[in-house]
């Protein structure tokens, strides 16, 4: 098993400007990748750019892996035949096949991942899985068992769309399993060193109780902190802890970061709260060392997975979450920690916002934002969850050793890449086991032959029956003729499309100044050099080497 990584650095990275999940969960992924991959005879890598294809190359070897690397170019496209599968950092993956199409749908698989489906490019690619020339032995990940009910939901909507309209009734759809995240357990491991001087650090003494949220700080987009805050603030009340709340995280401008600052100031004054950068790890580190409770409340539309939650554990902490998309996989209730029960309006309750969104009268950014401030939690469940893990050191021990263990067995990358590999295998031999074979020609409607699409221009088509003369009888004469004008920028600039010099001396000489059919001049050709020599006459035609009447 070989698999192709289409590689595009911002989605495997956390240093760009714009920090998401889904560039941390794609750098964690290829740091994965490149530890756990099975060793195969090549690493292969999609990419337009040599300078990014050295930086992939660069970043295998600095993970001791000495493979081969094989780079794949828009030039070079039909190589890939030779990988299993063609793995894409999103679910976009409509156009990737109608590109596949040109050698086959059974050429290769093609996979992907779900990071938010909520954005219009998201539900878009989604959608136009089922009129694409996608295959059964193509796949499109999902990372959680919420986000594969979106994704059928809109499959389904497409499809009786679909039925409807068109009476369509055979649809070709991916594979779709739920597979995921994962995390690298060892870069939670703190010493009991580390831990206390993390707190000393920061001013935090062995008796307080400290609860951390770590992630953007984006009250339309990611988290809202209200209830986060008023729980907290009876919690403090009730147990008269000394609570420490720790925001590690970014805000995406000031105005958002003063208005955290100032709804926790009126909301939880009791608690002290840090703010601390998420974006740098030895912040990062020093947050996680210095917590007690892991938190996460999360309620917008736009996340999928959320793989805080595991880092938490990963940490040895408990984890207080709400009951929300893939925090319902993750987090087994009372456990590992607790799920706090949550709310959202009925279907049907929101048709006006998804209007607004779909016409332009507000942004992704408001459609999630607006979206969200109609979904809560059980906030008497969550001052009382707080108060119990506050009051109880035991509870907090035991359920961040079973967080830890659960993370070492089933969520650590080691675990996940090994599903992944199974996952491109099973796609491989579906792939293997499919007995049809498409007629190219006849099903490419998205990207035509130009010749075929355009049939109907010319005076007539170099079809097969076609004759065609020698305007110059001298044959060697016609020959070094050629050889002189593709000299020429107004002829060469299409070389790489142009036959070879001796595919033009061939067909010449099978040629003569009376009338001879397309098919007798290229009789000698077989398989795509017949194809080629036929496309090499109309450019013969074009520098007055042949007539036609």
């Amino acid at each position: 098993m070989s698999v192709c990584i289409y590689f595009h650095p911002e989605a495997y990275s956390t240093k760009g400007e714009k920090l998401m999940g889904r560039n941390a969960a794609g750098e964690s992924f290829l740091r994965g990748f490149f530890l756990h991959a099975k060793p195969s005879e090549s690493l292969w890598v999609l990419n337009e750019d040599e300078e990014e294809t050295k930086n992939y190359r660069n970043l295998a070897r600095s993970y001791n892996r000495t493979e081969n690397v094989v780079s794949i170019n828009k030039k070079k496209y039909r190589r890939l035949k030779d990988a299993s599968a063609l793995y894409f950092p999103g679910p976009e993956l409509s156009d990737l096949a109608w590109k596949r199409r040109f050698f086959g749908d059974d050429a290769w698989s093609i996979c992907g991942i779900t990071h938010t489906t909520a954005s219009a490019r998201a539900m878009d690619s989604i959608v136009n899985l089922v009129s694409s020339p996608i295959k059964e032995w193509d796949g499109l990940i999902c990372t959680s068992t919420a986000v594969k009910g979106h994704v059928e939901n809109i499959l389904e909507a497409q499809k009786e769309y679909l039925k409807t309209e068109l009476g369509a009734t055979r649809f070709s759809l991916p594979q779709m399993p739920v597979i995921p995240l994962g995390v690298h357990l060892e870069d939670f491991v703190f010493t009991d060193q580390v831990r206390s001087a993390s707190r000393n650090s920061l001013g935090i003494d062995s008796q307080s109780i400290v609860v951390l949220y770590v992630g953007r700080l984006s009250f339309h987009a990611k988290a809202h902190p209200l209830q986060m805050y008023k729980a907290l603030e009876s919690a403090a009340e009730t147990t008269s802890k000394n609570l420490v709340l720790i925001e590690c995280g970014w805000a995406a401008n000031d105005y958002i970061k003063k208005a955290f600052s100032e709804a926790a100031r009126e909301i939880c004054p009791s608690v002290r709260v840090i703010n601390l950068d998420g974006r740098v790890a030895v912040e990062r580190d020093k947050a996680w060392s210095s917590a007690d409770i892991f938190c996460s409340l999360s309620d917008n539309i736009q996340e999928t997975f959320g793989i805080v939650p595991l880092e938490g554990m990963a940490a040895g902490l408990p984890v207080v979450v709400s009951d929300w998309n893939g925090y319902k996989d993750t987090v087994s209730d009372g456990v590992e920690g607790f799920r706090i029960p949550s709310i959202a309006p009925g279907a049907g309750l929101g048709g006006d916002l998804a209007y607004r969104h779909a016409i332009g009268i507000d942004t992704y950014d408001m459609y999630c934002g607006f979206s969200s401030s109609f979904v809560g939690v059980n906030i008497e469940v969550l001052s009382d969850t707080f108060c119990r893990l506050a009051e109880d050191k035991s509870l907090r021990l035991s359920m961040g050793a079973k967080g830890r263990e659960k993370i070492k067995s089933r969520y650590d990358w080691v675990h996940v890449i090994k599903t992944y590999e199974d996952f491109w295998d099973d796609l491989t031999e579906r792939r293997k086991v499919s007995t049809k074979k498409d007629d190219l020609k006849s099903q490419q409607p998205k990207y035509l032959d130009p010749f075929e699409a355009f049939s109907h221009y010319p005076s007539k088509n170099l079809d097969l029956e076609l004759s065609l003369s020698l305007i110059n009888s001298d044959k060697s004469s016609a020959i070094d003729l050629v050889s002189e004008y593709r000299k020429m920028t107004l002829v060469n600039y299409v070389n790489d499309l142009l036959p070879s010099a001796e595919m033009v001396s061939a067909l010449i000489n099978a040629s003569s100044d009376r009338p001879r059919k397309v098919e007798e001049i290229i009789k000698q050709f077989d398989g795509s050099s017949k194809y080629l020599a036929r496309r090499a006459l109309a450019w013969l035609v074009k520098l007055g080497v042949y007539k036609f009447k």
